[in-house]
């Protein structure tokens, strides 16, 4: 399965910046889906943090899907890749 990887930085209350990356079939091309995945993401956090927009959350490349991508997207949609300051 090829995925769309869109490459994305939200700042939390304590001032640091989160980076993760969202997953999606490459297929999807509704940006405003995209972003509601972020936000279900960023609702799971036990920290708050300022809301996602397009502003920072952008397209990055396709790439293929591992195996555990495939089975997060089958199940919700989507698949988050966490980078820096996610926990």
């Amino acid at each position: 399965m090829k995925v769309s990887v869109w490459d994305t930085y939200v700042k939390r209350d304590d001032g640091k910046l989160m980076h993760f990356d969202i997953l999606v079939p490459n297929s999807l091309q509704d940006e405003q889906t995209i972003l509601n995945y972020g936000t279900s993401y960023l609702k799971s956090k036990a920290f708050k943090t300022e809301s996602i927009s397009s502003k920072i959350c952008n397209f990055c490349h396709i790439e293929q899907a591992t195996d555990a991508v495939i089975k997060d997207i089958q199940r919700k949609g989507f698949s988050i890749i966490e980078m820096e300051n996610c926990n």
